[in-house]
């Protein structure tokens, strides 16, 4: 195949050279693999859009330099309630070019790998678009024992054999597996797709399975297996990768998509047994857990279920992005499992999309779920250098029988909102430690921050000193205007180097820097309200190697709420209505009439026996000073609030729990605005159909750092 190996070699020629200009290179999509859902151009060049799975879309191409990017939807106000580009650390923020609603256009600093949707839109049906940019692959290698898959569509799965190298070219689609049963010594490499999409009963639970043509990579007592520039399109209800007693494996550069209506039993990576195991660079969109560990699985008898499994040892993920629809990113042990685990580590890498409810436990970061009768000794667990966006809790840890020891959560930076979920360390568990774990600017140093419940004979975990380089800054004026200059001051820490995100694409160097936000729009485009907050980055590093990062959100205000004094006099408190009935979503109160009315000091209410019914609060909300407030909202049935007539904030639909969990799950949305010192009018919605509880309401603002909204803020008329 001359003319491939010739574009081959003109590439690293290039890749070579002074690199004065960013090429782009990407192969076309097959015309069954194509969607016209999104249009996207990098650097003014189109590239082909696939499908991938449910209503995922994804270009893959590989980059030289900086890129710009333009994408443009097919479904018309589709940006409308704006843009969330991840991974957060990243700083990137889009615009609409020529103030075309339907076009974004962002910039690429290089290769790297995003998630794009609209903000909270995430679930299972959530419309999602991934952007793999890759560094130009190597040559294509020479010697014996060497396969070339072409570009184009074979419809067969890849058998290969002890000592063989595959090498899928660009453009090369594979619908099938790739099998991996009791070989050694094998490399996978390229930049091919492979879509799996097999005869799984949507409704059951059959991915388990460990059998050939069963999941796009399929390991049974394999070693030493190298896995570059793969991507796996998964569209069947069943686990993406999984390793069976298989050692010494590499994934570099690795893709993986999965999607399906069930939204369950579709694992990112499974170890069953085995381990020795380095993924780097690797993206994973999953319907289930991302990464998992057990000793076996065999099936769900009582027998399959007590079977003692194989060890599963010395695990390595770093360098990657990590985002699941539903469950924990990591999840390891279950209920009666017996097997042993030494040395799990995932550290440098970004968790895009946590899953939130419960299955039994609550998700979270980590769910390590030693239950019912549970056996097994469990060490050396590292989390490090991770970024949380948006995030359901940090862990859910628990082991009946001896032992779990060795948890350590270092530089864990949670981003844009606060923890929803309490976590929790339960049963014969010990020496766990949490060593600058930070919500924005805050370090946690206690488990009520965190937080956190320990029981049934857990050792208390312990809270690290402050590190050696701490990243913190302040902003002033508080509060911030389009156009006008804000200054940034980071905490000053000899031989710091400061590097600042603005949330607005662009970046700065230095303790001290000056910057201007031209709109008030915010990072995500989504400030409607003539107010958006921008999420400010500070990367602090030194000669040392040490690092930190802290975060904070800035609102810019291009129009005022003014402050609406009561004509009559005030009490303390809100004054709260019930309805009795059973809404899927809130229903629109004008033409109802309630049950029974009174007042509170807070969110609360007295439903008066009824166990369906939705709750309104009215009243006023004492705001101390002019400023940027940023209100954050969380419920499980459904929460609206509105400040001053404005919808401010709604949580997302109902999103039930599983796995028999009563209940739906926690849901979380924010929204700025600026308003005048004084008074102004509140009113807040909550419904009540399958969980307790009211909505939980949270503020910040000038020199008031997050906060639930204080009852003594309240008020209402007499």
């Amino acid at each position: 195949m001359p003319g491939f190996r010739s574009f081959f070699v003109a590439l690293f020629a290039l890749s070579t050279a002074a690199r004065a200009a960013t090429r782009v290179l990407a192969a076309p999509v097959p015309t069954e693999m194509r969607t016209s859902d999104f249009a996207v151009a990098v650097n003014g060049e189109r590239v082909d859009v696939a499908y991938a799975a449910s209503n995922y879309d994804y270009v893959n191409f590989d980059l030289t330099g900086p890129a710009q990017i333009t994408i443009t939807s097919a479904i018309p106000g589709f940006w409308d309630r704006g843009v969330d580009i991840e991974p957060w650390r990243l700083g990137l923020r889009a615009t609409h070019p020529n103030g075309d609603p339907q076009t974004i256009r962002f910039r690429l600093p290089g290769p790297v790998k995003l998630s794009i949707a609209r903000p909270g839109d995430f679930l299972n049906h959530a419309r999602m678009l991934f952007i793999f940019a890759g560094a130009p692959p190597p040559l294509p290698p020479g010697g014996p024992n060497i396969t070339i898959v072409p570009a184009g569509v074979h419809r067969e799965s890849l058998n290969p054999q002890s000592g063989e190298t595959l090498y899928l070219e660009p453009g090369s689609y594979v619908f099938g597996s790739l099998n991996l049963f009791n070989v050694e010594n094998v490399k996978v490499l390229g930049r091919g797709t492979i879509v799996y999409q097999g005869p799984q009963d949507p409704a059951a639970d059959d991915g388990w399975m460990q059998k050939p043509d069963w999941h796009c990579i399929v390991a049974n007592q394999a070693r030493n297996v190298e896995i570059d520039g793969l991507t796996c399109i998964i569209r069947s209800r069943t686990w993406s990768i999984q390793m069976k007693d298989s050692f010494g494996f590499r994934y570099n550069d690795l893709r993986v998509i999965g999607g399906n209506p069930g939204n369950a039993n579709q694992d990112g990576m499974d170890w069953l047994g085995g381990g020795d195991t380095v993924v780097r660079n690797a993206f994973f969109r999953a319907s289930d857990e991302d990464l998992a560990m057990e000793g076996n699985w065999d099936g769900y008898t009582q027998a399959d279920m007590l079977r003692p499994g194989k060890d599963v040892d010395n695990i390595l993920v770093e360098d990657s992005e990590l985002s699941t629809s539903i469950s924990n990113i990591v999840r390891i042990g279950w209920p009666e499992k017996i097997f042993n685990s030494r040395n799990f580590t995932l550290r440098n890498s970004d968790v895009l999309h946590a899953g939130i409810g419960a299955c039994g436990q609550t998700f979270g970061l980590l769910g390590f779920w030693g239950a019912k009768g549970a056996k097994g000794d469990h060490s050396g667990m590292l989390f490090e250098n991770l970024f949380l966006d948006n995030w359901y809790s940090l862990a859910q840890i628990e082991q009946e029988q001896p032992s779990l020891h060795g948890i350590t959560f270092r530089n864990i930076w949670a981003l844009g909102q606060p923890p929803l979920a309490e976590s929790t360390i339960t049963g014969d568990i010990s020496d766990v430690t949490f060593d600058n774990v930070k919500y924005g600017q805050t370090r946690v140093t206690s488990g009520s921050q965190i937080p956190l419940a320990v029981s049934d004979g857990a050792a208390q975990p312990a809270f690290a000193p402050a590190p050696p380089l701490v990243a913190a800054f302040a902003v002033a004026p508080q509060v911030v205007a389009p156009r006008k200059r804000v200054t940034f001051t980071a905490q000053a820490a000899p031989g710091a180097h400061d590097t600042w995100y603005f949330g607005d694409g662009t970046e700065a160097h230095g303790r001290r820097v000056r910057h201007r936000f031209s709109d008030a729009l915010g990072t995500e485009l989504d400030g409607r309200n003539g107010a958006g907050s921008f999420r400010v980055l500070l990367h602090v590093t030194d000669k040392a190697g040490h690092q930190d990062w802290a975060e904070q959100g800035v609102v810019v205000v291009a129009q005022w709420r003014d402050a609406a004094p009561p004509s009559g006099p005030t009490a303390p408190g809100l004054v709260w209505k019930i309805y009795a009935g059973a809404w899927p979503e809130l229903p629109d109160f004008t033409p109802l009439k309630p049950v029974s009315t009174g007042a509170s000091p807070n969110l609360q209410a007295n439903a008066g026996g009824f166990t369906k019914y939705a709750t309104t609060w009215d009243g006023y909300l004492q705001v101390p000073e002019d400023g940027g407030y940023t209100f954050d909202l969380i419920d499980r049935d459904g929460a609206r609030l509105a400040v001053d007539g404005i919808e401010l904030v709604q949580t997302g639909p109902p999103f039930a729990q599983v796995c028999g969990s009563p209940g739906n799950a926690l849901r979380f949305d924010s929204g700025s605005i600026g308003l005048r010192a004084g008074l102004h009018t509140i009113h807040v919605e909550g419904l009540n159909t399958m969980s307790a509880g009211a909505p939980r309401l949270m503020w910040e603002g000038p020199d008031m750092p997050l906060a639930e909204v204080p009852a003594s803020a309240y008020s209402h008329a007499e």
